[in-house]
């Protein structure tokens, strides 16, 4: 198959940049001199760097150039997550404040973040509704988190979590947003009203940013988010939490491995 010449141009650029040629803040060469290089018109140069953009390698400055980006704090996802936060719900309240699930995911320490919890009641929409197997309407205490590398301004994501109020509400501590980051989390929340989680199920789906979700997550032209609703099912088979997390494309990787039993022994 014919690599397009914007293609092969964007490929030039990318191995420069991660070549180190060109470093964060660096600027590239300008449109003209592109041109004149790979001896082509301008819109095909344009789209090469359209196409830079759209990865968050670079940043395009009306009237002052194409600049390199300074890489973004990486954020890897993996199911043994869930296992290492049951595993961490049995062990003393000094053990668990020592680090959390955002730090496994990007190897910063607590002191490398900040954390904003927000609460407020919500009535189930259909959607969640269906999901938890209540009324459309009832009352669901909805929980917004954003976690920030102190490096940058920008969230690492940004997450919606649902309880069934009335649940969440036999431990008032768990209705009170100033009790937040919580040593061990949600799964530890749960265990302090007598709820143990069987399995974790993940979807995950990919769709264009809203206007809100890109100006906040300081998202590049052109990079989608992935939504990972995340639900929670305790060994009642009951579903017990939904959160829906927003992740910025350009700086998530999910890792699943998936072990395959062998046709003989």
């Amino acid at each position: 198959m014919t690599t397009s010449k914007y293609a092969r141009i964007a490929a030039d650029l990318r191995a420069a940049i991660h070549r180190e040629q060109f470093g964060p803040g660096d600027r590239l060469p300008p449109e003209q001199s592109l041109r004149e290089k790979y001896r082509v018109s301008l819109p095909v140069v344009r789209q090469a760097l359209d196409l830079l953009e759209s990865e968050g390698l670079v940043d395009r400055l009306h009237g002052r150039g194409t600049f390199v980006r300074t890489p973004r704090q990486r954020v890897r996802r993996t199911p043994e997550r869930y296992q290492w936060e049951k595993d961490r719900v049995l062990l003393s309240e000094a053990q668990r404040r020592r680090t959390g699930a955002t730090e496994r995911d990007t190897g910063l320490s607590m002191t490398d973040l900040t954390f904003h919890a927000e609460f407020r009641t919500a009535p189930a929409d259909p959607g969640l509704a269906a999901v938890f197997g209540v009324p459309i309407g009832a009352k669901l205490l909805h929980r917004t988190y954003t976690t920030r590398s102190r490096r940058e301004d920008a969230p690492l994501t940004l997450t919606h979590s649902y309880l069934i109020y009335d649940v969440a509400a036999e431990n008032p501590a768990l209705l009170d947003a100033s009790n937040e980051p919580w040593p061990g989390g949600t799964q530890h929340q749960l265990y302090t009203i007598g709820i143990e989680l069987d399995r974790i199920v993940d979807y995950i789906a990919a769709r264009p940013p809203t206007p809100d979700e890109a100006e906040e997550l300081d998202l590049p032209a052109g990079v989608p988010i992935f939504l990972l609703r995340k639900v929670s099912i305790d060994i009642k088979d009951c579903v017990v939490e939904v959160s829906d997390v927003v992740l910025p494309a350009d700086r998530t990787e999910f890792c699943y491995t998936t072990k395959l039993k062998r046709w003989h022994s």
